[in-house]
């Protein structure tokens, strides 16, 4: 059996584990992902913030949306994440899309031989459903046919071949934009990113540390190196993490009053829940902020998610700043990156989320 053999078993393995399993090495697995994400962030000038996003939004196994102009880091967040995560190549897909690419080049190419027996079926191996982490850059710019399978490759974690739904493998995905567009047709394509966060340009404030890592980096590339796949988490950890968060947020249990309650009433506070419902309504009612029925729950899970990956315990006040990221057009994503912080009485100085 092969090293890649194994390793594949082992995630397969993941998705059997017991509750009670996973609540054993919950904490070493949360320890593993915090130094990833803190080790990573050495890495970039001011760039914490959006690496606890990705690692958040990972976790959570939600699709995270990058947007900023070229030269901004996007790709190179994704590739040294990746990296980080010390993925094979058969693990990761990623493709810059614009209105020319074909499905083959994403889904796979048409077995001709197949079709010739009058079946419609891809050879997937190597493209977008054979991987656990995907980056499509440029994701808006794709065109009809592509829009439509990842609709459902991202909502439904399937794609069809000669007309039968079969699942991918699809855990973590990263796209990026260089702006959002406003046309109606993309607008479910859209709701499905939760999160959408700005990648800014950071030279105007980092000048010196800017080109101090620029040089690093470049002498990196030179010499082949990869400093940063320091593997201080592996994909598995963040499969386990996201079973454990599943399976809690899925649990009931009895309080010392001998009540059955389930997640909301022993991590979510009361007072920290109407400050989560104050800041929406806020936001919707000032800023005209589009929040779906399914973005709540979805929020839900991802401010569970950051708590237990930032600091281990209850939903706090800091952990709503994730509200920050609700934007749908460039123009709210830089006003929520302010305004939210503020409505939560919270600091503004760009530090980490943590």
């Amino acid at each position: 059996m092969t090293k890649m053999t194994r390793e594949i078993d082992g995630l397969d393995r993941i998705g059997e584990m017991s509750f009670d399993a996973l609540a054993e090495e919950a904490n070493e697995v949360r320890l593993r992902i915090n130094r990833f994400r803190v080790a990573l962030g050495r890495y970039f000038v001011d760039k914490q913030r959006l690496i606890d996003l990705m690692t958040i939004s990972a976790v959570a196994q939600e699709p995270l949306l990058l947007v900023g102009p070229p030269g901004t880091a996007k790709s190179d967040l994704v590739l040294k994440f990746k990296d980080a995560l010390g993925l094979e190549a058969t693990d990761y897909f990623e493709y810059m899309l614009t209105r020319f690419t074909e499905p083959s080049e994403v889904l796979g190419p048409i077995d001709i031989n197949l079709l010739r027996e009058g079946r419609y079926v891809r050879r997937e191996r190597g493209k977008l459903p054979t991987a656990c982490l995907v980056f499509l850059d440029e994701i808006f710019k794709s065109n009809s046919a592509i829009l439509n399978s990842l609709l459902t490759i991202i909502n439904e974690r399937k794609f069809y071949q000669d007309g039968v739904p079969q699942p991918v493998k699809l855990k973590i995905l990263f796209a990026a934009t260089n702006e959002i567009p406003e046309q109606t047709e993309l607008g479910a394509l859209k709701d499905r990113f939760c999160l959408k966060a700005a990648c800014r340009s950071v030279g105007d404030d980092r000048f010196t540390d800017l080109i101090d890592a620029g040089l690093a980096l470049q002498t990196h590339r030179d010499l082949n190196q990869r400093p940063w796949a320091e593997a201080h988490a592996s994909l598995g950890d963040f499969l386990k993490a996201h079973r454990y968060l599943s399976m809690l947020m899925g649990r009931r249990e009895r309080n010392a009053r001998g009540e059955l309650v389930g997640d909301r009433e022993v991590y979510f506070k009361d007072d920290i829940l109407r400050e989560f419902r104050r800041v929406l309504k806020t936001l919707v009612r000032e800023d005209k902020v589009f929040v779906s029925d399914r973005k709540i729950i979805k929020l839900y899970r991802l401010l569970r998610t950051r708590a237990w990956v930032l600091h281990g315990g209850n939903v706090e006040r800091q952990d709503l700043e994730l509200l920050s990221y609700l934007g749908e057009t460039r123009e709210e994503i830089d006003l929520l990156e302010s305004k939210v912080p503020k409505l939560l009485g919270l600091s503004t100085d760009g530090g980490s989320v943590s």
